[in-house]
């Protein structure tokens, strides 16, 4: 999978409008509401959802140190900023790869292709927004040009070795399926 930067920051765009359509139906009274992400509340996907933001748009800089109770508005207000902040910063100069170091060891350090960085953007933004929208009762299909988009980013970027760990096991889907259901299926998503 090759992804040029300006296709990616393409994709980031229209997968920060989707996903900004489910975080307009999320209010106080949702935040304890279970996710499709297993053993998260809506409230704990939001708080992965702000450091996904700002590790990715540190990742602008060339460089991201992976580490590990607002209320519902503030949340929001505090992602659609970071949101607007993440595309904006992939808008102008890039780097052309960008160093994840992975904290302890210092040491441990991975090079990414920044277009491939920003479709991954991309593709947790959206799926996280489905999950938004499945735990506020307003679910919205994934677009299917978007997770035609996506599909190939989602096979390059979940492997076997993810499983279990930050994704469930992918899930059995017919092959003809529209994009959207094979994108949520691989993710370990039921649709």
């Amino acid at each position: 999978m090759t992804a040029t930067l300006g296709g990616s920051v393409e994709l980031l765009d229209r997968a920060l409008g989707y996903t900004r359509g489910r975080l307009s139906t999320v209010h106080d009274g949702l935040l304890g509401r279970p996710t499709p992400c297993e053993a998260w509340t809506l409230a704990d996907l939001l708080a992965h959802m702000e450091d996904a933001l700002d590790a990715f748009a540190e990742a602008a800089g060339g460089a991201v140190e992976v580490r590990g109770g607002a209320t519902a508005a503030g949340r929001v207000a505090v992602l659609q900023e970071k949101a607007c902040a993440l595309l904006g910063a992939w808008s102008g100069p890039a780097p052309g790869d960008v160093v994840l170091a992975v904290r302890p060891p210092a040491r441990d350090r991975v090079d990414l292709g920044s277009g491939l960085l920003v479709a991954t953007a991309a593709l947790e933004v959206t799926v996280h927004g489905w999950d938004v929208g499945q735990a506020t009762g307003s679910p919205a299909p994934v677009p299917e040009a978007l997770a035609r988009a996506l599909l190939p980013v989602a096979h390059a970027v979940v492997g076997p070795a993810d499983r279990g760990v930050r994704f469930a096991r992918a899930r059995a889907v017919d092959p003809g399926a529209p994009s959207a259901q094979r994108l949520l299926a691989h993710l370990g998503r039921r649709c």
